[in-house]
């Protein structure tokens, strides 16, 4: 071993424990990367795990995009003023109300870092997100896991593991990795029950997948609760996975401190023009929403003919279990893989009976379920 990497050792020993203790988060494994594994070709792959949007991005983002490559050698606007008026315009809030990132994740995370020190706790369910145990954990918080309830939040649970020493309460809805959904009064309600000291955190990156019936009013409820962050994404049904682009929408006071923490140059310039203009493009998300319901009716009618369990989902993904077969999850999993199928396995949310799989093109969608019937059968 060399003296610098010797060096090295003794200086990652000086971390804190709670930095040393944290599982870093495990995404979807990458085409090109199955590829390599499997001797496989990249064209005959199928990705079904990281919820992105199956049909690309809006034809008005593209454009955007393309456009925004001229200027690359500038630095972004750090305010994204552009940005934070079409946000601003399009979800009727006040500009100073608005916090961007690089992802939602981002966001998840300036709200732990401007709330959290060691000591404090933060509140928030089992097989819910796995970023809101590791913001807290990173920030030497204290995070308090919730018992799910049919794989969802329990909200009166959550109540009553409140105390003097909480902080923030995440909340996902609809969750990943379960797709379940709360009830907007059922939600109302618990807000009005938290304490006005503790910062509820409500996560809604799949909104954009909701029937109108469903959708979230969560924004209009911002005036009533100077504790409430919302947080949204470019991610999911806009389809800016690879651009990472996400917002806050909090009260002033909140946006002010969680933009003090804020790096100045966090949302790329590439990122902030294609964001506007996928605002623009309503017919876009449209499109994408109508193809999630067909493609969630195509996989669940498919888990119904093979006799597997799954759980309903109101997100762009189902969450399905294997455990009745002769197999389990881990080893469908595998051979999904080998047949060159990537869904995503989550034991890691201690469901480890479970696969999820993202709702992708029809023709996807029918070669995950070909290549699922052929492996369970393979061992009836």
């Amino acid at each position: 071993m060399s003296s610098s990497n010797q060096a090295h050792s003794a200086v990652a020993k000086l971390a804190p424990a709670y930095i040393k203790a944290i599982a870093p988060y495990q995404g979807g494994k990458p085409i090109s990367e199955l590829a390599r594994e499997m001797g496989l070709q990249v064209e005959d792959i199928v990705k079904l795990a990281s919820n992105e949007n199956p049909l690309g991005i809006s034809p008005k983002a593209d454009y955007a995009i393309q456009e925004a490559l001229l200027d690359v050698a500038r630095y972004p606007d750090g305010n994204g003023f552009a940005l934070r008026d079409a946000v601003s315009q399009k979800f009727s809030v006040a500009p100073n109300q608005l916090v961007f990132g690089n992802g939602s994740n981002d966001i998840l995370e300036l709200a732990a870092r401007a709330f959290l020190t060691a000591g404090c706790e933060v509140i928030y369910s089992q097989h819910a997100f796995a970023v809101y145990s590791l913001v807290t954990q990173a920030t030497g918080a204290t995070g308090v896991v919730v018992p799910a309830k049919n794989y969802g939040h329990d909200l009166p649970a959550m109540l009553s593991e409140i105390t003097t020493k909480t902080r923030i309460i995440f909340i996902a809805n609809p969750n990943n990795p379960t797709g379940t959904l709360l009830g907007k009064a059922e939600l109302l309600a618990f807000l009005k029950q938290v304490p006005k000291t503790v910062l509820v955190v409500l996560d809604e990156a799949y909104d954009e997948y909701l029937s109108a019936a469903n959708k979230s009013e969560a924004i209009s409820w911002l005036n009533e609760f100077d504790n409430l962050i919302i947080s949204r994404t470019f991610s999911k049904a806009y389809g800016l996975a690879g651009l990472r682009v996400g917002f806050g929408l909090c009260h002033a006071d909140i946006a002010d401190l969680m933009n003090r923490v804020r790096q100045p140059f966090n949302v790329n310039s590439i990122a902030q023009a294609a964001a506007v203009a996928s605002l623009a493009d309503d017919d876009f998300v449209e499109r994408s929403y109508a193809l999630n319901q067909a493609g969630m009716a195509q996989l669940t009618q498919g888990f119904n003919k093979l006799g597997l369990e799954y759980i309903p989902s109101f997100a762009n993904f189902v969450s399905f279990t294997v455990k009745n077969k002769s197999q389990n999850a881990a080893q469908v999993n595998q051979k999904l893989l080998q047949n060159g199928v990537i869904v995503r396995p989550i034991a890691n949310y201690e469901m480890p009976d479970y696969l999820r799989v993202s709702i992708g093109l029809f023709s996807e969608n029918a070669r995950f379920l070909e290549v699922l019937e052929q492996i369970l059968k393979s061992n009836d």
